[in-house]
């Protein structure tokens, strides 16, 4: 598959940047900007172009039907959302069941505009004591990998910080749908002005 994702990345006109440390066996990856489906045909690319073993979160229901082993093989897990589920500890737990997992976390959460990311995917990683790695697709240059790697210090508005930094340089498919905080929307007027704009 390593070599199907090199070859696709290079079709489509895509240079793949960074990757995972080898050191690291478990990791949250980011995937942000979120705001078109075709961000997780890309990044899927990606991940098998770099030959990174990865993980996703999806409703039950998907696999419920014959695609369902698809699902599953291309790294799909299963989240039952009629259960009244921790959804941060449940997701936690799984890393010590697994000797090597990457979970691919989207904090925006959905494709629309949001005003706030989810904080979900920094208590996961600090639960699990896991690094978070900022995997990225920036439409305006063509890249897609990762990013830099964020460890944890319990102080979420510090670290987001510097998450922030790195992801306010990221163009999304649909910059309007694109927002990282109310910080972020507050601060930087050209993304003020295309927000107003929606």
């Amino acid at each position: 598959m390593k070599v199907f994702g090199r070859l696709m990345m290079k079709l489509i006109g895509w240079e793949l940047v960074g990757a995972v440390p080898p050191h690291i066996k478990k990791c949250v990856i980011l995937a942000a900007p979120h705001t078109s489906n075709w961000d997780f045909v890309i990044g899927r690319f990606a991940y098998w172009a770099l030959g990174v073993p990865v993980k996703f979160l999806i409703k039950q229901e998907a696999f419920n039907h014959p695609l369902g082993c698809i699902v599953k093989k291309m790294g799909g897990i299963p989240v039952d959302r009629k259960k009244n589920t921790n959804m941060v500890e449940y997701v936690a737990s799984l890393f010590s069941e697994y000797e090597v997992l990457n979970v691919i976390i989207t904090p925006e959460g959905t494709r629309k505009l949001v005003t706030e990311w989810k904080r979900g995917y920094y208590y996961i990683a600090q639960r699990a004591e896991i690094p978070i790695v900022l995997g990225f697709a920036d439409y305006k240059n063509k890249q897609g990998g990762f990013g830099p790697v964020i460890y944890p210090s319990g102080n979420y508005e510090k670290d987001f910080v510097m998450i922030e930094e790195f992801y306010k340089t990221k163009t999304a498919r649909h910059p309007e749908k694109y927002n990282l905080s109310q910080l972020y929307q507050q601060h930087d007027p050209a993304n003020s002005d295309r927000t107003e704009k929606k």
